[in-house]
């Protein structure tokens, strides 16, 4: 029997797991729609845009009242600013426009205003247009009805702008997940507290929390000591929410006692990941309710919660189970030692001498230095047993992807 599982194992073993049950639905305004998964597919309300309109400040006209390739003076006839209706075109005229100005009927083309002499009575194009240039044509960005996003997709910034210009208000989305998390061991005082001998401040538990509120998710933070029956009387109140993550208590210590209290009230469904950093990952349930421990070490902590708890968390929430994705660089570095664990290294992006991407490995890659992951772009993946030489392509997974898709 193998001694811990393969990531690729371990990622089944999460998706098998998921339920296939989802939360409540709601309907939010969309400027409540921050992070949040749609239950449902919305559609478009109205064109986008909904008329004809100008891509430029300039003069909007027919291109056959322009005299071949020579410059042209026609008489202006109207003005149009944005947010006003136009009027038809009289022949052999232009009008004044403005970007984002409904282009008047008659009119199939604008000239930016750079090409042209003018004042308030007339225009001289100097240059001649293409038809429909500087046109942004009805639906050319989205047509009326059509699907907007689909069920499970999370709603990003950029996706709130997309849902109000279809015309859409409200939205209607899976429920955020509760989830329960508690940090562990006697050492950890909150910041801002003197610390006594031995004591270090508690990080991870900032660090955790904020990852998973950038998944939608209600966090409630607890914290335990290093006692197996307060352990255990905590890990059931916080089997009231959704799911429980745990940070620390699950390797093999006298004082881990995590694991010791899933053993006695609930499942485990496995306990070791051949990963470095992170491998005393542990994955079971309580009182129904799925429990992730995480290691203690900080930097193992946000790789484990990034690769495994992540996925999860969001197929309960509604989205398809979706691993990292990889991209492929140079490598900037050698690795001359094979390891037994499929290794996450720490590593910055760089530009090298012919142009092409770099992953740099950071200096230290221990599972406690907290700044390697602020210094770094991205983890780059060493096989198992595998050896790599500089200059080698090898796969990496972006931080900021991990952090924010």
């Amino acid at each position: 029997m193998a001694k811990w599982l393969t990531v690729e194992e371990a990622w089944s073993r999460l998706q098998q797991a998921v339920p296939t049950s989802r939360p409540d639905i709601e309907a939010i305004p969309i400027a409540d729609g921050l992070n949040r998964v749609l239950a449902e597919t919305p559609c478009a309300r109205i064109n986008v845009p909904p008329a004809d309109n100008s891509a430029m400040d300039g003069f909007a006209l027919a291109v056959a009242d322009l005299a071949g390739s020579e410059p042209t003076t026609l008489p202006i006839s109207q003005r149009i600013p944005a947010g006003s209706a136009s009027q038809p075109l009289a022949p052999g005229t232009a009008a004044r426009i403005f970007t984002g100005s409904e282009l008047p009927a008659g009119a199939d083309t604008v000239v930016m205003q750079e090409n042209c002499d003018y004042d308030t009575e007339q225009v001289t194009v100097n240059q001649h247009p293409e038809p429909g240039e500087n046109v942004r044509r009805t639906g050319e960005d989205i047509t009326l009805d059509k699907a907007i996003f689909q069920q499970g997709h999370r709603l990003r910034p950029q996706d709130l702008g997309l849902l109000a210009a279809a015309g859409i208000a409200s939205v209607r989305v899976y429920r955020p997940l509760k989830v329960s998390l508690i940090a562990t061991g006697d050492e950890l005082v909150p910041p801002g507290q003197p610390l006594a001998p031995g004591q270090i401040y508690e990080s991870n538990g900032p660090m955790i929390a904020a990852l998973l509120t950038t998944m939608g998710c209600e966090v409630t933070i607890w914290r335990a000591p290093d006692d197996l029956e307060t352990t255990k009387a905590l890990l059931q109140q916080a089997a009231e929410g959704d799911a429980v993550i745990t940070i620390g208590g699950v390797s093999v210590g006298e004082e881990d006692h995590v694991k010791s209290a899933l053993n006695q009230l609930g499942e485990t469904d496995f306990w070791k990941i051949g990963l470095k950093p992170g491998k005393p990952f542990l994955f079971g349930d309580i009182n129904d309710k799925p429990l992730m421990g995480l290691p203690g070490n900080p930097v193992s902590a946000f790789v484990t919660l990034t690769l495994f708890c992540k996925p999860f968390l969001s197929a309960l929430q509604g989205q398809p189970f979706a691993t990292p994705r990889h991209w492929w660089v140079k490598s900037g570095f050698a690795v001359n030692r094979p390891n037994t664990r499929q290794q996450y290294l720490r590593a910055a992006l760089a530009i090298d001498e012919q142009g092409e991407t770099v992953a740099n490995k950071l200096k230290s890659q221990s599972s406690a230095v907290q700044t390697s992951l602020c210094e770094a772009d991205v983890l780059a993946v060493i096989p198992v047993e595998a050896t790599i030489e500089k200059g080698q392509m090898i796969r990496v997974i972006s931080l900021v992807e991990l952090v924010n898709s």
